[in-house]
């Protein structure tokens, strides 16, 4: 059986038994710590996922030591800009020994959870069918409009002709039009010529 626990902002897989150092923890040597944030729980073929913790689920643990971590260097450098500095730091740490796991909720078996998804695809499947022969008939009667929309174009042919018609009998009367003028300018050319004649 194990388990896997939050604590310090990591998350580890646990067993009866295991040390394991974590985050500082403000806790002296030889106390008993419990870690309640148990975000999944195994054993005896039964899982039990949290969302995000599982509930009535915890683990118990004891403080084995409070100690330091190896020493980490820190070097900082620019070069050309006489720019030097180095830090070291050392982290503090907790060792831990798991002593118990508990968890009192019934777990799912894992084998349980194919079988819900095979029966909401069995439901699932006659519904499409009736929804596909649903839409057959809709098809079938959207067909006769289209043999009227054919017919439709045929007689805004039929209107051109007459336009074209009509522009042509427009023509000749277009050209009758400046037969007049010459004439009119004819006649005004008359009259002057009367008026210097009488001077």
């Amino acid at each position: 059986m194990f388990a896997v626990i939050e604590t310090g902002g990591k998350q580890y897989k646990v067993q009866k038994g295991d040390v394991l150092a974590v985050e500082k923890l403000d806790i002296k040597e030889g106390q008993k710590v419990t870690f309640d944030k148990v975000l999944l729980v195994e054993g005896d073929g039964e899982t039990l996922i949290g969302t995000p913790h599982v509930k009535d689920a915890l683990v118990e643990a004891e403080i084995v030591e409070n100690f330091k971590d190896k020493k980490v260097i820190v070097f900082k450098k620019k070069r050309r800009k006489q720019y030097k500095k180095m830090r070291g730091h050392r982290q503090e740490l907790t060792r831990v020994r798991i002593e118990e796991i508990v968890s009192s909720l019934k777990a799912v078996p894992k084998k349980e959870a194919p079988k819900e998804v095979k029966k909401v695809e069995k439901k699932a499947a006659p519904k499409m069918k009736k929804e596909v022969s649903a839409a057959k008939p809709e098809e079938v009667k959207k067909e006769p409009p289209k043999k009227e929309v054919k017919k439709a174009p045929a007689k805004k042919v039929s209107k051109a002709p007459a336009k074209a018609k009509t522009a042509q009998a427009a023509k000749p009367e277009a050209k009758a039009a400046p037969k007049k003028k010459p004439a009119a300018k004819a006649a005004a050319k008359a009259k002057t010529k009367t008026i210097k004649k009488e001077k």
